[in-house]
C-alpha cells in the first residue's frame, strides 16, 4: 500500500474541535480557515457538521460577535460545578434580570436608554452586570456626550445555556400593550 493510500483527507469537523478545544478564547471562521488552510466556507460546513456531532455530548459550539468556542453543554453546569467545587452560580434579581433583557434583545443600547426603559436609575445594576461579565462595552454612540453603548457578552450565552442570541425567545408583547396596538384597548375604555 502506498503512503497515499494510508493518508485520510482532513477531516475538518474533528480538527475543529482540536483547534477550537486548545484555544484560549474565542475565535473567527477566517483565523480557523487559516490554521487548517481550508476556506472559509469549507470551515462554515465542518462547524455546522460539528456542532450537529456535539449535540449528543457533553460540549457545545457557541458563537457570539462572529466568534465561536467550546463550551460545557448547559446541562452538564452541575455536575461541573460539584466536580470543580465552585459555589452555585449566583442569582440575579429582578433588577438585573430586567437590564439584562433590555441590553439583549435592544443591544447595543445605551444606559440613559435602559433607564428610559425601567423608569429607575440602573448605575448599580449595570455595574454589577458588567463585573459578571454578562454585558460589555460595544462602541459609543453618536450624538452629544457620545454614551457607552452596551451589548451582551460571551459569558451571557453561557450563564444562559445558549449557543447564540438567535436562542433568546421571541419577545412577546403583553396583552394589554397588543390590545391598544389592535385600538381595542382604547375601544374598551371608550365603552365604559
Amino acid at each position: 500500500m502506498s503512503e497515499s493510500e494510508n493518508s485520510t483527507p482532513l477531516d475538518v469537523p474533528a480538527a475543529l474541535e482540536a483547534l477550537l478545544f486548545v484555544s484560549a478564547e474565542p475565535v473567527t471562521t477566517s483565523q480557523l480557515a487559516t490554521a487548517l488552510d481550508v476556506s472559509v466556507s469549507a470551515v462554515e460546513q465542518g462547524l455546522t457538521q460539528l456542532d450537529s456531532e456535539l449535540q449528543t455530548r457533553g460540549l457545545r459550539l457557541q458563537r457570539h460577535g462572529g466568534r465561536m468556542q467550546l463550551t460545557t453543554a448547559p446541562e452538564m453546569a452541575e455536575a461541573v460545578e460539584r466536580f470543580l467545587g465552585l459555589e452555585a452560580t449566583s442569582r440575579l434579581s429582578k433588577a438585573a434580570l430586567e437590564t439584562l433583557a433590555i441590553v439583549a434583545y435592544q443591544q447595543p443600547v445605551t444606559r440613559p436608554y435602559i433607564e428610559g426603559v425601567r423608569g429607575v436609575s440602573s448605575d448599580g445594576v449595570m455595574k454589577s452586570l458588567l463585573g459578571k461579565g454578562l454585558v460589555q462595552e460595544v462602541g459609543r454612540a453618536e450624538g452629544p456626550g457620545r454614551p457607552i453603548l452596551y451589548g451582551t457578552a460571551p459569558d451571557f450565552l453561557q450563564h444562559f445555556g445558549l449557543n447564540s442570541l438567535t436562542e433568546l425567545p421571541a419577545l412577546a408583547l403583553p396583552a394589554a400593550a397588543d390590545e391598544n396596538e389592535n385600538g381595542n384597548g382604547h375601544d374598551e375604555m371608550l365603552k365604559s
